[in-house]
C-alpha cells in the first residue's frame, strides 16, 4: 500500500452525492456517478477523496470537486482538458508542473485557478490533474513559464493507493 493517509471515511447522503455529481457534470461535460452509486468521502493529507464503490475516482480541493486520473479514465470528460506534446509526458508523469511551451491545445473555457486534467497528444490518455495558472486562450499561446501546478499524476501516492 502506498504512503497516503486516509481517515474519517464515511458514506455520503444521496442529496450530497447529487450536488457533487451535478457540479462535476457541469464542469466536465459528461455524467459521472449518480446518487444510486455508493460514494464515500474521506480525508487525506492533501485533499478530501471521493470513493465510488471501492475506487478513488474524485477529489475535493478547497471545496471544489474534481476527478482523479482514474476518474478521468473512467468517465472520459470532454471539458477542462489541456493537451501536451510527447516531450512533456515523462516530466508530467514524474510530478513536474506543466510548462507553457509543452502545451499543444487547451479547452478555451478554462479560467485561471480552475482544476484541469492533462492528456498526451498522441493517445489522449490522462496524465495528471492540476490547477491552471492561466486562462484557456493563454495556455494555447504557449507562453514561457509554469502554466499548470500539478496536484496528482499517474504514478504518485494517490495513484498507487488505487492499485
Amino acid at each position: 500500500m502506498a504512503d497516503i493517509r486516509i481517515r474519517k471515511r464515511k458514506r455520503m447522503r444521496s442529496k450530497e452525492i447529487k450536488v457533487i455529481s451535478s457540479e462535476l457534470e457541469k464542469i466536465l461535460g459528461v455524467p459521472v456517478f449518480t446518487e444510486d452509486d455508493p460514494v464515500d468521502m474521506a480525508e487525506s493529507t492533501d485533499f478530501d477523496l471521493l470513493f465510488v464503490g471501492g475506487d478513488i475516482l474524485g477529489l475535493v480541493l478547497a471545496g471544489r470537486p474534481f476527478l482523479t486520473v482514474r476518474g478521468v479514465i473512467k468517465y472520459k470528460p470532454v471539458k477542462r482538458y489541456v493537451t501536451v506534446d510527447m516531450g512533456a509526458v515523462p516530466f508530467i508523469t514524474n510530478g513536474a508542473d506543466c510548462m507553457g511551451p509543452g502545451i499543444v491545445e487547451a479547452d478555451p473555457s478554462i479560467t485561471a485557478g480552475d482544476l484541469v486534467w492533462i492528456k498526451d497528444m498522441r493517445n489522449g490518455m490522462p496524465l495528471a490533474v492540476g490547477v491552471s495558472e492561466r486562462s484557456g486562450e493563454e495556455l494555447a499561446q504557449k507562453g514561457p513559464g509554469k502554466a499548470i501546478k500539478s496536484i496528482h499524476n499517474v504514478g504518485d501516492k494517490l495513484w498507487k493507493t488505487g492499485e
